[in-house]
């Protein structure tokens, strides 16, 4: 689980978990995101799961991770690409939307994505039924977003997904699932009152919760077998 302490991560590692697999949670190496990743390890049903440092923002620590993962399990069977950054920008305010955050949320959004993938590609082959989900977004498709940033980078997102599943099959399927609103702290600024608004015009009447979108990636897993190269929406109806 690649940014595993998060809160979608955290879910997705616990319902794996459940089913008896072995769990590595990544998190960036600060002492509060290892206190989060070790309150995340501590729910997991079973023994062997370990958390460890890495920053897909920067590639070394990717390697020094998967070479970590090969030494200690051997194997690896299934990479949730979970790591993300976003900071609300109104879409109408362009200097607000400067260089420099831009290459933030591109490096950590969609390269760190893709440097993930490129870093355990070779373990995932190995597999012979690996499996790559990664965390979209409807933002990337309607456009509307924490910023207009965050929307580029999810369409980006969905363009890899599809990509990476015609060059990594057939030993590895390439998925990704995209949320609408999820109940959780990721968007900075987003509080009860917004979530209720925003139930209020979702055709389900409710935001989705982390467990929500976790269950969509374990199904990836177990249930999806023959599919690869898809985005699937969980989003409750708000992209209608």
């Amino acid at each position: 689980m690649v940014g595993g302490a998060g809160a979608i991560g955290a879910s997705a590692a616990r319902q794996f978990s459940s089913l008896g697999a072995r769990i590595v949670i990544s998190h960036r190496d600060d002492s509060r995101e290892a206190a989060a990743a070790a309150d995340v390890l501590a729910t997991l049903t079973g023994e062997g799961h370990v958390a460890l440092a890495a920053d897909v923002a920067q590639t070394a620590t990717l390697i020094a991770l998967r070479q970590e993962i090969e030494a200690r399990f051997g194997r690896l069977d299934v990479l949730v690409n979970a790591a993300g950054f976003t900071k609300p920008v109104p879409h109408a305010n362009l200097e607000a939307l400067d260089d420099e955050l831009i290459d933030r949320m591109f490096a950590v959004n969609w390269r760190g994505q893709f440097a993930a993938i490129r870093t355990f590609a070779p373990l995932l082959k190995a597999s012979g039924d690996g499996l790559i989900v990664s965390i979209s977004s409807i933002a990337g498709s309607n456009g509307i977003g924490s910023s207009i940033a965050y929307c580029a980078a999810k369409a980006g997102i969905d363009v890899m997904t599809k990509s990476l599943a015609r060059v990594l099959a057939p030993e590895v399927r390439v998925l990704a699932v995209a949320p609408g609103v999820v109940d959780s702290g990721f968007v900075p600024g987003r509080d009860a009152d917004f979530n209720t608004r925003t139930a209020a015009t979702t055709p389900l009447k409710r935001i989705a919760s982390a467990d929500d979108i976790a269950s969509a990636i374990l199904a990836c897993a177990t249930q999806l077998g023959f599919s690869t190269g898809t985005t699937f929406v969980v989003d409750g109806g708000r992209s209608l």
